[in-house]
């Protein structure tokens, strides 16, 4: 997270990934590298949770077995703030968006889905093939 923060300055002081490892761990010790490593883990761990939970179900529904009914995924009341257009100026019909912010606010969207896409294609793949291993290894009934 450092790297992307100092990155996206207008100064960037990290020359590449191991001077700025130095860089950090001189500055701030080894407990440097690991700020963040909480959120991030819960972050990733949240995100691949929800992909392996829709990819698993979408794969029953495909092949006719039954879908888990996680009763998180079951939409509950709205909240008022959820309607409301303050909160989401960009879902308001009435009002339309400022170019200039819808232009901020997407910028970057296409390659980020390109890579967010390659990488879950990715790890689904490779969870496949390991599963196969281990079904080998491991016969389960």
């Amino acid at each position: 997270v450092k790297f992307i923060h100092d990155q996206t300055s207008p100064s960037p002081k990290y020359r590449g990934f191991f001077h700025g490892v130095r860089e950090i761990v001189r500055e701030q010790g080894l407990k440097g590298t690991y700020q963040g490593l909480t959120a991030t883990v819960l972050k990733q761990g949240s995100n691949q949770a929800i992909r392996f939970f829709v990819m698993t179900s979408l794969r029953n529904w495909y092949r006719g077995a039954s879908v888990p009914q996680d009763p998180t995924s079951r939409p509950g009341p709205p909240s008022p703030s959820d309607r409301s257009p303050h909160a989401h100026p960009g879902d308001n019909p009435n009002k339309p968006m400022n170019p200039l912010i819808t232009g901020v606010f997407y910028k970057g969207t296409i390659p980020r889905l390109g890579r967010v896409c390659l990488d879950v294609a990715i790890v689904f793949v490779i969870y496949d093939e390991v599963v196969k291993l281990l079904n080998k290894v491991w016969k389960t009934d």
